[in-house]
């Protein structure tokens, strides 16, 4: 994957990492627009190429009661509202094969779920959209097999994919980040870790997915220095009221703290 053709990315040749932030999920046009315009003041200031993420829709929820979205083209429109507003590339995950399509009418990158990245059909369908596309890496699976995802991307003569390591499953209700991951992925394509996914306890007895943010730093530090091409946050301005992964979402005031440290330390990195 070329970074630099990417519609819209600034900053691609600043020689930092590339960031994947925004909220779990699309909740309205005023909260993302807020979310998008501090996000991207502090990555212009840090000379952070930025790509804004937001789900238009959650199919993956445990409970059948809990939020999985405003409307799909409703969301979706909002994500392409933030991309023209303020001239930043957008991605968005999808679940079926349809999505695919219709998203890409809307988004630069097209994310497939951990959960779903052995999908060939859906896997296929977001590369012949032509569109630049994100696949995480499934719980359950080796940083090595991610090499035969990347394939079906690159045998539909798309060149443009990036993959995403967000954790491993370590027994019922944890997850763990093996950094040796990382530099396996990247010689498939250039990798992303996905810090707040990756500090996940899913599968609670109450239906709700836990979480540890206050170990959001020391996984991103640890994969900065791992060689992460790219960091994956979300995160939102009151977590503890998202409609979605508040508990494992940054609060954003501490967002520019963050990237700044992790700057400082790709900065070292580059030195080697």
């Amino acid at each position: 994957m070329k970074l630099e053709k990417i519609p819209q990315i600034k900053h691609a040749n600043s020689g930092n990492f590339f960031l994947l932030a925004g909220p779990c999920a699309i909740e309205g046009e005023e909260m993302a627009l807020r979310i998008a315009e501090t996000i991207l003041k502090i990555t212009d200031k840090l000379e952070i190429p930025l790509i804004f993420k937001g789900s238009f829709k959650k199919a993956n929820r445990s409970r059948i009661d809990s939020f999985t979205g405003i409307g799909d083209e409703k969301a979706l429109k909002i994500l392409r509202k933030v991309s023209e507003t303020f001239e930043v590339p957008t991605v968005t995950d999808i679940h079926e094969r349809s999505d695919a399509a219709m998203a890409a009418e809307y988004v630069d990158v097209l994310q497939i779920p951990a959960f779903l990245v052995r999908q060939t059909d859906l896997v296929v369908a977001a590369a012949e959209t032509g569109k630049v596309v994100n696949l995480k890496k499934g719980q359950f699976m080796s940083p090595e097999s991610m090499k035969h995802a990347v394939t079906k991307v690159t045998d539909c003569n798309n060149e443009q994919v990036m993959v995403t390591d967000r954790g491993t499953m370590f027994g019922y209700q944890d997850m763990i980040v093996d950094f040796r991951g990382i530099p396996t992925m990247r010689q498939f394509a250039p990798t992303v870790l996905d810090v707040t996914h990756s500090l996940q306890q899913p599968n609670q007895s109450s239906g709700v997915t836990g979480g540890r943010p206050d170990m959001i730093e020391t996984i991103a530090r640890a994969g900065i220095a791992t060689g992460a091409d790219g960091i994956f946050i979300e995160t939102h301005f009151d977590p503890a009221n998202a409609k979605s992964d508040g508990a494992n979402m940054l609060d954003i005031q501490y967002l520019e703290r963050l990237l700044t440290n992790l700057t400082a330390i790709r900065k070292t990195i580059n030195t080697f």
